[in-house]
């Protein structure tokens, strides 16, 4: 009887040296850590004690110390602090792009992709024949040139309009995003980690954007209490606080950044897991973390009014499924005409990557 033999699968047969293997892993850590260079370690080396990650050949000192010599780590000499280096603040953003682009589907699920085509910057498969008003640039000379020589033969080859091919192009518009997350206490309750899914979204967007679209802008706005911007360097560090959820104050916030923006298409993609609970009225907060508060979820409802005066559409992706929170979204949503989607954690990153590329293509006549 012939037999099957399996053996443990060796990282090293797929090319990467041993302190690639464990920069992966570290990497991924300090996402979890929000860039706490020596909780990640210590938490590497657990992880090295009980799955034994290095060898007798390689341990975590060297690993540690090329960490250091390719620029990974900065060590404070008087201070003995150990930081992570921008160097390692990419690393981190274009792994996060590459975890949350590997796990997506071929699926239509919040896909609003166009099916029509027009002159734009990008080439698509389909090809046509050539029409009065069309470019030179979007003629197709491979396909018109075998066209000419199967109609007209090698002896006497001519080109006529009839031969020409065009090849179809979509066009990518210019965006203005800013991307809006939730930092409240309520983002670690219940031993859930959401805000870690939110962050590598917000990371791997980042990346998407400056090395795919650098014509595109993208801002984040986190909301607690109060609402303020966060720069690309530091968004591994963002943690959750103890907040409340001041809706109202991040979509100011969207709004102002977004009327400075020049480009003509802009959004606000919101993460949050819960409902409004705050308003700031002149000096002090209003609270109210029981249900929901009419008096807050007016001016969520208004500000969404005020985003569809301004052509802004908002897109929630709500981590929760109580039913009242719903039916609070979707009447959000209605107002504002956008869209909404309840994601599970797993699935926020797949949801939001494909908004924003099906909504990257736009039809041009």
């Amino acid at each position: 009887m012939k037999g099957y033999q399996f053996l443990g699968f060796d990282a090293s047969k797929e090319g990467k040296t041993p302190f690639e293997q464990l920069m992966d892993t570290f990497l991924q850590i300090l996402t979890y850590t929000s860039g706490d260079v020596p909780e990640a370690l210590q938490w590497l080396n657990e992880l090295d004690r009980e799955y034994k990650l290095t060898s007798e050949e390689y341990g975590m000192g060297d690993f540690i110390e090329d960490l250091k010599d390719k620029g990974y780590l900065d060590e404070n000499k008087q201070t003995g602090e150990i930081k992570i280096t921008p160097k390692t603040e990419q690393g981190i953003r274009k792994r996060s792009l590459e975890e949350i682009f590997g796990k997506l589907k071929k699926t239509k699920q919040g896909d609003h992709s166009t099916f029509k085509s027009g002159q734009g910057d990008e080439s698509s498969s389909d090809i046509r024949p050539f029409q009065f008003g069309d470019m030179l640039e979007q003629i197709d000379f491979t396909e018109s040139i075998r066209n000419a020589q199967i109609n007209h033969g090698l002896d006497s080859f001519t080109m006529n309009e009839d031969d020409l091919q065009i090849r179809e192009t979509d066009f990518k518009s210019q965006t203005s995003t800013v991307l809006m997350i939730d930092i409240s206490h309520s983002m670690i309750l219940y031993g859930e980690d959401r805000i870690t899914p939110a962050k590598k979204v917000a990371m791997a967007l980042s990346e998407l954007i400056t090395t795919k679209y650098p014509k595109d802008t993208l801002d984040i706005v986190v909301f607690g209490n109060d609402a303020w911007p966060v720069e690309i360097k530091d968004r591994p560090y963002l943690q959750v606080g103890p907040y409340h959820t001041n809706t109202v104050a991040g979509l100011e916030m969207a709004m102002d950044t977004l009327r400075r923006r020049k480009n003509p298409n802009k959004q606000i993609f919101m993460i949050t897991d819960g409902k409004p609970t705050c308003l700031k009225v002149g000096k002090r907060y209003y609270k109210n973390s029981f249900g929901l508060d009419r008096k807050i979820t007016s001016r969520c409802i208004n500000m969404a009014a005020q985003c569809k005066k301004l052509k802004i559409p908002i897109t929630t992706f709500m981590i929760a499924s109580d039913p009242y929170l719903q039916r609070f979204v979707h009447e959000f949503t209605e107002t504002n005409n956008g869209k909404a989607f309840f994601a599970s954690l797993d699935r926020l990153g797949a949801f939001i990557f494909r908004d924003f590329e099906s909504g990257k293509r736009k039809t041009v006549y």
